[in-house]
């Protein structure tokens, strides 16, 4: 006897998902800023410089120094021309007493000669191109500074979000089903 065969058809449950994506949209905007700029503030001063002429030597190379200093100068060389004057004088008495024996007449020389000048007695000091004394003290320069800076506001802005939500959709795409199929029984015998 031939036994048959159960046939079994399956037929598996299928889920479908339609999803639809979130949607997001964000937006920053800047940030306001309030910015004032301080200066800094530069100070300097400078007194005026000292500038110091000594004409003294000047005046004096052209014999108008004052009168101490001429005195002193004249005080100075009087004693060499006293003696210069004493010797020149003993000379001309040595000429007068050689009178009878010299043949030139030394007493017409030594008239000739009287209204020469003694010897010079300078009462001016010596002349040069540094005659002039300069000198320059300049003032100090005095700079102050005062630190400037920025004042500076920051406010934030909040950001602009935007969200709508995304969607999913489940749904029986296929029902699972099972089908048995009995063989097929001959009952005669």
């Amino acid at each position: 006897m031939a036994i048959g065969q159960i046939q079994i058809h399956q037929q598996p449950a299928l889920i479908g998902i339609q999803v639809r994506p979130p949607e997001q949209h964000i937006e920053q905007p800047q940030a306001t800023i309030d910015m004032r700029q301080i200066p800094a503030k530069l100070s300097i001063e400078q007194p005026m410089g000292v500038l110091e002429v000594n004409q003294d030597r000047a005046w004096d190379a052209l014999g108008l120094a004052n009168n101490l200093e001429v005195t002193s100068r004249i005080y100075s060389q009087a004693k060499e021309i006293a003696l210069q004057g004493v010797a020149r004088r003993m000379e001309e008495g040595r000429q007068l007493a050689d009178l009878a024996h010299v043949k030139s007449n030394p007493v017409a020389s030594l008239s000739k000669d009287w209204r020469i000048e003694g010897p010079p007695m300078p009462v001016t000091g010596p002349a040069s191109i540094d005659n002039v004394d300069l000198s320059f003290t300049p003032g100090k320069v005095q700079i102050s500074v005062e630190q400037g800076g920025v004042e500076l506001n920051v406010t934030p802005n909040r950001p602009i979000h935007e969200y709508t939500p995304g969607k999913a959709e489940i749904y029986m795409r296929q029902y699972a089903s099972v089908q048995i199929t009995p063989p097929s029984i001959d009952t005669v015998l």
